[in-house]
């Protein structure tokens, strides 16, 4: 995120696309309604006519996995208007010139059969945004969870970069983490290709600085992504370690999911519940929740935050670091000897620079965002103000390309899939709450009026839902949030795995799957 949230009260234009906001994020969104009440406007972007969207100025419903043909017609047409930046682009830019020849062609009347926005429409957007002193993007999973998801990033990045919506106030490229700690796991090196701080390990510079702190041979090499090690279970992996993430209902193709865990020869879950995922491990091994531990978060405004036990574990549960660390020194692994989360701390920051001014007792205070790259550094809220890190913005050529899958005479219907407010992503600790399940006790599956009346659904009755990979059953809700030929369904409830659906591509760089987008056949039940 490249802006703090308070600059969430600051734009003149907001450009939400791909991000059920309100839902998803509701403290975050709080923000952006007190700057739409002070006059600001808001242009939203979704497939569905989210609550988001019934707050627009200009709504554009495009159909799903179209981003990148919406971006390409918004930077045409803000080009031909002459509402670029040039000074900007000049100043701390490269690669104007070839992306200014690139998108000629891409004009509204291009994008609107591929997007289903009307021409017009798209043309209002792009001059709305482009004309704004202080324009924000503001995104989610709606643009990364597709086969295109870095293309749809970067074609965001060209928008604020022609602009010249960077590294001011109230502007900027923000995606909104899904999970508390999604940041911080980035900046710890949960990550393939990453050691701490982003750095690189195929860099021979890297390598060096840590196999002198470890005392060791560092391998070059990158590590596997999820999608690859699911791929290699039962061959080159035998056995995994899985710590706090529900795999078998979060992940895509939940049948190859499940097949890949069990063809370990060992599997190890480590959670603060028995998860669905649990179930299929050799060893559970219990862990304590947020409010029994000690450590920090690292929150979405890249802001280091710290966390203390409120309560004592119950039972044999206790923290991630200190099972890790048990299960490094059983395994003959040195280098994990610690007695506290705040040796850990000190380390990351001693070998990370961009957490290299601050230590434990700093980071206290919970005023600090990073990167704070010296001791007496006052953190960095807003990114990008005197310059980029590489030095310039690097403009992106890229085309438009179809989903993985597209929709056909057997799965004439185009499934998205998403979160829903009251269950938090696979439910396995809001499932557990009589409250939050009194307000969603059930998955539904939503449909336009109009298909429930053309594919002999009922309004509450019961449909079978298939892709390529499997079928589900689910309850229907007639809604006009879904547009005519498009249904949504969350993946929060293990009785209704929609991810045993989903799967049918990945980002070739990321390899996200594209879980937004999936061809479905959807077909009338006549009972349960």
């Amino acid at each position: 995120m490249s802006n703090p949230l308070a600059d969430m009260e600051k734009p003149d234009v907001f450009f939400c696309i791909g991000t059920n906001m309100t839902e998803c994020h509701p403290v975050a969104a709080t923000r952006l309604k007190r700057a739409l009440a002070r006059g600001a406007k808001l242009i939203v972007a979704d497939p569905r006519r989210i609550r988001l969207a019934e707050m627009a100025d200009l709504y554009l419903p495009l159909r799903v996995g179209s981003d990148v043909a919406l971006l390409l017609a918004m930077a045409h047409v803000i080009a031909r208007a002459g509402l670029i930046d040039p000074d900007f682009i000049a100043a701390r830019t490269v690669g104007f010139d070839a992306f200014l020849e690139h998108i000629q062609p891409f004009t509204p009347a291009w994008a609107e059969p591929i997007t289903g926005v009307p021409a017009a429409d798209i043309e209002a957007a792009a001059l709305l945004y482009g004309a704004a002193d202080k324009g924000a993007i503001y995104y989610t999973l709606g643009i990364t969870e597709h086969i295109c998801g870095v293309d749809n990033v970067q074609s965001l990045c060209n928008l604020a970069l022609m602009t010249g919506n960077l590294g001011r106030e109230g502007t900027g490229i923000n995606p909104l983490r899904g999970q508390n700690n999604i940041q911080g796991a980035g900046d710890a090196g949960a990550i393939p290709n990453n050691y701490v701080g982003f750095q690189a390990v195929d860099n021979p510079a890297h390598q060096a600085k840590f196999g002198a702190a470890y005392s060791r041979a560092m391998d070059l090499a990158r590590g596997l992504t999820k999608v690859q090690a699911l791929a290699h279970c039962g061959d080159q992996i035998r056995a995994m370690l899985i710590d706090g993430e529900n795999t078998v209902v979060s992940d895509a193709d939940r049948h190859h999911c499940e097949q890949a865990l069990r063809s370990l020869d060992h599997l190890v879950v480590m959670d603060i519940f028995m998860t669905e995922t649990a179930e299929l491990a050799d060893a559970v091994l219990p862990a304590t929740a947020w409010g029994e531990t000690d450590g920090h978060f690292t929150n979405t405004e890249r802001r280091i935050q710290r966390v203390r036990a409120a309560v004592p574990p119950p039972g044999e549960a206790k923290p991630d670091w200190w099972i890790i660390s048990r299960l490094a020194d059983r395994l003959g692994i040195p280098g994990f000897e610690y007695e506290t989360p705040k040796e850990i701390f000190d380390e990351l920051c001693s070998l990370s620079p961009i957490y290299a001014g601050i230590d434990w007792e700093l980071a206290e205070s919970g005023q600090y965002q990073w990167p704070i790259p010296y001791r007496g550094h006052p953190g960095t809220p807003r990114l990008h103000e005197d310059g980029f890190t590489n030095g310039r913005g690097r403009f992106t050529v890229a085309g438009y390309r179809d989903p993985a899958e597209v929709v056909d005479d057997d799965y004439p219907v185009w499934l998205t899939t998403g979160r829903r407010l009251e269950a938090y992503h696979t439910r396995t600790q809001t499932g557990r709450a009589a409250g939050i399940d009194y307000l969603l006790s059930e998955e539904t599956l939503e449909v336009h009026p109009d298909d429930v009346a053309a594919w002999g659904l009922l309004d509450g009755g019961w449909a079978t839902l298939r892709s390529r990979r499997g079928e589900v059953q689910v309850k229907v809700q007639a809604t006009t949030r879904s547009p005519r030929g498009t249904v949504f369904a969350s993946f929060s409830f293990n009785d209704v795995p929609i991810n045993r659906l989903t799967g049918s591509g990945y980002d070739p760089i990321t390899h996200t799957a594209e879980l937004k987008v999936c061809p479905v056949r959807v077909e009338a039940m006549q009972s349960r």
